[in-house]
């Protein structure tokens, strides 16, 4: 007898697998995170529950776990909206970066000394910067079908290399030594904390964004051609929605909201534009976005979930002098197995037992 495994598309997917292959993509990789922590010399049960520890123990832990999910709750519903049109925009880095480079700009040329008029004028200015950049990916892939995930990633580097020309250059702070860094922002244009922690009022966006995204996804009609152009091109052609006017536009507003989300983290936090600003939040939220299925909602716990990680992973640093690379193996372990259970989620193995010899033409003649 022969065994073989075929591999067969799943016809439909039930609800508890499609609960299921998430969490066990992010168990495996965790598992798979242990292996690799004991070859550093580094017990696996301890580093976890370091992690824990250091991001959940305390109210100092929570809120800076909180910190860290504001910034990628609002990515990730970037990429989302792109990833549902099956818009590869892997340049969110980049467009926070524009965001950011906007609202410093708008605090430097444009400072009004009203704190709801500032953040009026920088909310909009950072988000058409990091909507423009992205947009050009977008027309490029909408009218000459040039890939956008090769023009966003590389439009990751030029947004980069932009911001470091103005904090090496003409808006370095002359009082800082030397160091790359913008003077920092007045208290009217920074954004509110709240108890005493880190936490800010980007909060209130990072919870805002994933509802209305979801009523706009699940309830409207842009969100019903967004679905269908993901799903099956051709047929939103043949039922006349517009491919080049969605691509751009969506893009447009995945890059703005990356674009805001640098305003939030720059507003909230650093209060002025300095050497690693962004901590590689526009591609940890890609994690996040598979993770959590494209599914708005979802996304919040996810955030939270990659935030627990990331402050986890800041202590392990301190604690048990692991190096930055190894957080960043843990973080790509997690994307890999997400992506491997959507494999899982859209395909089956099944294993088929057959004889060891071939049936001649005469027998299958014959069973004809």
């Amino acid at each position: 007898m022969r065994l073989s495994l075929k591999v067969e598309p799943r016809l439909e997917t039930s609800r508890l697998l499609g609960l299921m292959i998430p969490v066990l993509s992010l168990v495996s990789a965790l598992a798979m995170g242990a292996v690799f922590l004991h070859f550093m010399g580094v017990s696996p049960a301890k580093a976890y529950s370091t992690i824990v520890r250091a991001s959940l123990g305390d109210a100092y832990g929570i809120s800076e776990t909180i910190v860290k999910a504001i910034p990628l709750t609002m990515v990730a519903i970037a990429v989302m909206l792109a990833f549902t049109m099956l818009i590869w925009n892997i340049g969110c880095e980049g467009q926070i970066f524009m965001g950011a480079i906007a609202a410093a700009a708008a605090v430097r040329y444009c400072f009004v000394d009203n704190r709801l008029v500032m953040f009026a004028i920088m909310f909009v200015l950072s988000g058409i910067a990091g909507g423009v950049w992205a947009a050009i990916a977008g027309f490029f892939r909408a009218k000459w079908n040039v890939n956008e995930i090769i023009t966003t990633l590389m439009l990751n580097y030029v947004a980069i290399n932009f911001f470091n020309y103005f904090i090496y250059g003409p808006w370095r702070d002359p009082t800082s030594l030397g160091f790359p860094m913008t003077p920092l922002f007045p208290d009217t244009a920074r954004l509110t904390c709240y108890c005493g922690t880190r936490v800010h009022a980007g909060l209130i966006l990072a919870l805002l964004l994933p509802l209305v995204f979801w009523v706009v996804l699940r309830f409207t009609r842009w969100g019903y051609e967004i679905r269908v152009m993901g799903e099956n091109p051709k047929a939103a052609g043949f039922a006349g929605m517009s491919y080049v006017k969605n691509v751009v536009l969506v893009m447009f507003i995945s890059g703005a909201i990356a674009g805001v989300a640098g305003m939030c983290e720059l507003s909230g936090l650093q209060g002025r534009l300095q050497a690693g600003f962004s901590g590689g939040y526009g591609y940890t939220a890609i994690i996040v976005a598979w993770l959590a299925r494209l599914h708005p909602v979802g996304i919040i716990l996810v955030s939270f979930l990659l935030g627990v990680l990331l402050v986890g992973s800041e202590t392990l640093q301190i604690v048990m002098r692991l190096p930055v690379s190894s957080m960043l193996v843990l973080q790509g372990l997690i994307l890999f197995f997400v992506l491997g259970g959507e494999f899982f989620r859209k395909f089956r193995i099944r294993i088929v037992t057959g004889g060891g010899h071939r049936a001649s033409p005469e027998a299958l003649k014959e069973g004809e």
